[in-house]
C-alpha cells in the first residue's frame, strides 16, 4: 500500500487505465467467444438434424433416388451419408463452375495473336484456333481499318498506321467491337451490318446465339459458309467475345512489333505474339498468282526482260523484308517486356509437321488443344491434290510448301535474294546458286527450326 502511495500520480493513472482496458478487452473477448459457440451450436444442431434423417429424406433433399440400407452402425450410416451429401454438392458446384466458364479447366484468360504478311499461310495456320470453340477467332478485322484511313508508307505516316492498328487490336483484343463501327463502309445501323470482312473465316460469328435468323432482301457482302444468318449484330458479337475463355487474332497488318508494347503490359491482356514467317521467294511466287495486277511489272520483266524492274519494286520487297526481320530480330532478343510472349514459326515447319506445330503453339500460347483442332488438321492436311485454290485453307501440306520452286523464274528469286538475304539467314532459308538448285527436290532449302525461336 505504501509504494503504490509512493508510484507518481501519472503512472497511477496510466495502471488504472491499463487495467480498465484489460477488462474491457475481456468482456469482449468473452463476447465474440459466445457468439462462435452460438453459430457453433447451430451448425451442430444442423449437422445432427442432417444425420437423423432417413435415407429417403436424404434421397429427397438430394434430387436421387433411394436404395434401401442394410442395417448398421447408426455413427457409420450417418457419417456415409453425410459425405454422401457433401459430394453431392460438390458435383453441383462443379457443374455449375462448367456452365459458366466452358467444360474442362479453363485457366487464365489468354490473347493471342497472329502476326504475319499476305501469303504466308496465316489463313491456313489461324485456323489452328479458329477450330477451337473456347476461343473467340476474328479474321483479319483490320482490313477495315486500312480501307478507310489512308496512309502513305514509310517514315511518320507508317508509325502512325501502326498507332492506329495498335489501338484498334487492343479494343478487339478487350472485346469492344464496336470500335470497327468507325470504319465499316457503309455504317452499320443500330449495330447491325452484312458488311464485315470474311465473316465466315470466324467461326465465333457464325455460330448461335450471334448467328441470327437470315433476313430476306439484305445483301450480305460476307456471309456465313455454312448456314444462313442475318446481318452480323456487333452487340451479340461482342457479347460472345465476352462469354468466350480466350481470344485470338489473325492480322497481316501490323509488322512492327516495337509498337505492341503497350498491349502486351496492358494488366488487362495477357497476349502471346506468334509471328509467321515464310520464305520471301515462295511469298513473290504467292503474291503473283493471287495479286496478278498488282505484280505485272514483275511477270512482264520475268517473261520479256527487256523493261527493267523498277527500282521502287525491289525497295519495297527489300522494305518489307527488313521489317519481318527486325520485329523477329527484336522478339528473339527477349526484351523483358516480350519474354515467355513471342514465338517465331516458320510456315514450312507448320507444313512439314502441321499437329506437332499446333502443339507447340497451343502449348506457347498456354491453351488446350482440343480432338476438334487435331480433327480439323487431319482433314484439312491431306486434301486431294486439286484442292488447290488460292484462298483455300484445305491442301496436301506436305507437298504445298516447296511448290513455289518451280512456278518462279530463277532471276525473279535472285532478285528476291539480294534484297531479302538477312532476313533469309536469320529464318534459315538457304539461297539457290542456279537454276538447277532450285529446281532439285532433293536439295532442300530450308535449314533446320532453331530452339531459341521459342521464348
Amino acid at each position: 500500500m505504501e509504494i503504490r502511495r509512493a508510484l507518481p500520480q501519472d503512472l497511477r493513472e496510466l495502471l488504472h487505465c491499463l487495467k480498465m482496458r484489460s477488462k474491457y478487452a475481456i468482456l469482449l473477448v468473452f463476447v465474440i467467444g459466445l457468439v462462435i459457440i452460438e453459430k457453433e451450436n447451430n451448425f451442430i444442431s444442423r449437422v445432427s438434424d442432417k444425420l437423423k434423417q432417413t435415407p429417403q429424406a436424404l434421397a429427397e433433399a438430394n434430387g436421387t433416388e433411394a436404395s434401401p440400407a442394410p442395417a448398421e452402425n447408426g455413427s457409420l450410416a450417418s457419417l456415409r451419408e453425410l459425405d454422401a451429401a457433401f459430394s453431392h454438392l460438390r458435383s453441383h458446384l462443379h457443374n455449375v463452375t462448367l456452365q459458366l466458364v466452358g467444360e474442362g479447366d479453363p485457366g487464365p484468360r489468354r490473347h493471342v495473336l497472329l502476326m504475319a504478311t499476305t501469303r504466308t499461310g496465316s489463313s491456313f495456320v489461324g485456323e489452328f484456333f479458329n477450330q477451337q470453340g473456347s476461343i473467340f477467332y476474328l479474321f483479319e478485322p483490320l482490313w477495315h481499318i486500312e480501307r478507310t484511313v489512308t496512309f502513305e508508307p514509310g517514315g511518320s505516316n507508317a508509325v502512325g498506321s501502326a498507332l492506329v492498328y495498335r489501338d484498334v487490336l487492343k479494343q478487339l483484343l478487350l472485346c469492344d467491337l464496336y470500335i470497327l463501327e468507325s470504319f465499316i463502309s457503309p455504317a452499320p445501323e443500330g449495330h447491325l451490318t452484312p458488311f464485315m470482312f470474311r465473316r465466315g473465316s470466324s467461326r465465333s460469328l457464325c455460330e448461335e446465339p450471334v448467328c441470327t435468323p437470315s433476313a430476306k432482301k439484305v445483301f450480305e457482302k460476307y456471309h456465313c459458309k455454312n448456314r444462313r444468318c442475318g446481318p452480323l449484330n456487333i452487340t451479340l458479337a461482342a457479347e460472345a467475345c465476352r462469354h468466350k475463355q480466350h481470344v485470338a487474332l489473325k492480322t497481316v497488318r501490323i509488322r512492327q512489333l516495337e509498337f505492341l508494347q503497350p498491349l502486351v503490359e496492358d494488366p488487362r491482356l495477357d497476349v502471346r505474339i506468334i509471328q509467321l514467317v515464310r520464305d520471301p521467294r515462295a511469298v513473290l511466287a504467292s503474291r503473283m498468282v493471287a495479286f496478278s495486277g498488282k505484280y505485272e511489272t514483275w511477270k512482264k520483266w520475268a517473261s520479256e526482260g527487256e523493261a527493267p524492274l523498277h527500282e521502287e519494286e525491289v525497295q519495297r520487297l527489300r522494305g518489307n523484308c527488313e521489317s519481318i526481320r527486325l520485329s523477329a530480330e527484336l522478339g528473339l532478343r527477349r526484351p523483358g517486356w516480350l519474354r515467355g510472349r513471342y514465338m517465331l514459326v516458320r510456315y514450312e515447319d507448320v507444313a512439314r509437321a502441321p499437329l506437332q506445330k499446333a502443339e507447340e503453339m497451343y502449348r506457347f500460347a498456354g491453351l488446350p488443344l482440343t480432338p476438334q483442332v487435331e480433327e480439323w488438321i487431319g482433314k484439312n492436311t491431306q486434301a486431294p491434290r486439286d484442292s488447290s485454290g488460292v484462298y483455300s485453307t484445305r491442301k496436301n501440306s506436305s507437298e504445298q510448301f516447296e511448290k513455289w520452286r518451280f512456278s518462279i523464274p530463277f532471276k525473279l528469286a535472285q532478285v528476291v535474294q539480294d534484297a531479302c538475304a538477312p532476313a533469309m539467314r536469320l529464318f534459315g532459308y538457304k539461297l539457290a546458286s542456279s537454276p538447277a538448285a532450285l529446281a532439285n527436290r532433293s536439295f532442300s532449302l530450308l535449314e533446320e527450326a532453331q530452339p531459341s525461336w521459342v521464348t
